[in-house]
């Protein structure tokens, strides 16, 4: 029976060469699996790249936002949480880009583009009345219409010719999956907590008319009416102020943990021990600190991006060793005070002169203090510590590393100039704290004093 092709495909067999083959077949030992992928898919490059760049383009405007959020979250989990979903947006962009750069997309011309449907619905979702809100419109109907138009992506490109692209979204949903599994059990939380079910509904109803008002993520759909959108009301500002959930008590009049507390331990080892592994929890500022950078420089340089973003991730890693080696230690992690020093002056503070503080004065004070904490804790034989340590120092070193072109992409001042006015900055915040006395007219703190009263 023969096919009725669009054009003649009939092969140029010769029967002698088929039969051989076919006998060459039948000898041959081996069944192994066949492989049922398809030739044949819906896009053509051109659409295929319009399409993934439209992925792209969300995942990095959702990176941002949720950076925009970290100073505004309250609960601990949330906000640790958030920190790792911010790094999972941008390697998923990052992901995308690179292999825009395989379908005929110049770097320079995926990282200059814009769409003005997508910043429309991030705008909105930003507006959201609360976290429950945000986690809503970010996760339920941003991160999951996502997460529908990549599997449909991969159910409609050919398998074989677009293998590349298959592979990719299946690493981006490899994130993507379990980031929306742990927001619907979060919103289920809040709901059962006492959060409004209905007014969650509500947003993500919303939240859904907006995304179908701009042809859905690819933009292919059939747009519908834009509802009325509160960002047209009242645009949306990001939070200054560092907030913190029920079970935490702060201090911000000082950066010592022993004049806030008292001192706890006599000098020594577990002193020190102690010290170091309270500030890594408390590096909950961090994750509020990189991710508000993210917000004020986005759309800026793609690669300072995603290096901040990666640096979030790892401060909410550091995070998590400090409360769940206080854990380990006896302790209870929320028994101890929590310094709100550092936050509370980087909120309101521009991005250039946080990320400043943190990359010249308090990471650098970290490696100064790390290895010998580490020598003491193997001298110990306290191992598992030295473990974590051994990895916090390995983190720090690179994002020393990396701090120095995201400067560079932040500001043209000059370190010189850039190292003053940060610590210029930072003495007026401690002053206006009460965390330090004034000194002179014209006195700034030096840099031993801000890497001990403000840190990382």
């Amino acid at each position: 029976m023969s096919l009725d092709l669009p054009c003649d495909l009939s092969p140029a067999t010769r029967p002698a060469e088929r039969a051989a083959a076919a006998a060459r077949r039948a000898a041959f030992p081996f069944r192994f699996p066949r492989d049922g992928r398809l030739i044949g898919g819906a896009y053509t490059v051109a659409e295929n790249a319009r399409r993934l760049t439209r992925f792209f383009y969300l995942a990095r405007r959702l990176g941002g936002a949720l950076g925009s959020w970290t100073l505004a979250i309250a609960d601990f989990e949330v906000k640790v949480e958030t920190g790792r979903h911010i790094f999972w947006h941008y390697d998923a962009a990052a992901r995308l880009r690179q292999r825009l750069t395989e379908q005929e997309q110049r770097l320079s011309q995926i990282d200059a583009h814009r769409d003005a449907d997508i910043d429309r619905l991030i705008d909105e979702l930003l507006c959201a009345g609360d976290v429950p809100e945000m986690l809503v419109g970010m996760h339920q109907v941003a991160g999951r219409a996502l997460i529908h138009a990549m599997r449909h992506h991969l159910d409609a490109t050919c398998p074989i010719a677009d293998a590349p692209t298959v592979r990719v979204l299946k690493q981006c949903l490899v994130d993507y999956e379990p980031m929306l599994d742990w927001a619907q059990a979060t919103i289920a939380a809040y709901a059962a907590g006492g959060v409004d079910d209905a007014r969650l509904e509500r947003w993500r109803v919303h939240g859904e008319r907006v995304l179908a008002a701009i042809g859905g993520v690819t933009g292919a759909e059939t747009k519908a009416a834009m509802p009325a959108l509160r960002s047209a009301e009242r645009p949306y500002a990001r939070g200054t102020i560092p907030m913190r959930d029920s079970r935490f008590t702060t201090f911000t009049r000082t950066g010592d943990y022993d004049v806030n507390d008292g001192r706890r331990l006599a000098h020594g080892y577990a002193h020190e021990r102690l010290h170091f592994l309270r500030s890594q929890r408390d590096e909950v500022d961090a994750i509020e600190a990189f991710g508000t950078f993210l917000w004020d420089i986005r759309l800026r340089d793609f690669d300072a991006e995603y290096h901040l973003a990666r640096i979030t991730w790892d401060e909410t890693r550091h995070t998590e060793i400090g409360h769940r080696t206080l854990q380990m230690m006896g302790y209870d992690p929320f028994e101890l005070p929590n310094r709100l020093t550092s936050s509370t002056c980087r909120g309101p503070m521009e991005a250039t002169f946080g990320m400043a503080e943190i990359n010249l004065f308090g990471e650098v004070g970290v490696m100064k203090t790390i290895p010998g904490l580490i020598d003491q804790a193997r001298a110990h034989d306290d191992l598992s510590v030295a473990h974590v340590l051994d990895f916090i120092r390995s983190d720090e070193r690179t994002h020393v590393k990396k701090g120095q072109p995201i400067l560079r992409a932040m500001t043209d001042l000059d370190m010189p100039a850039l190292e003053l006015r940060t610590r210029e900055l930072f003495t007026e915040c401690l002053i206006a704290l009460g965390a330090m006395q004034p000194g002179e007219p014209g006195f700034v703190m030096s840099r031993e004093d801000i890497e001990r009263l403000v840190g990382e």
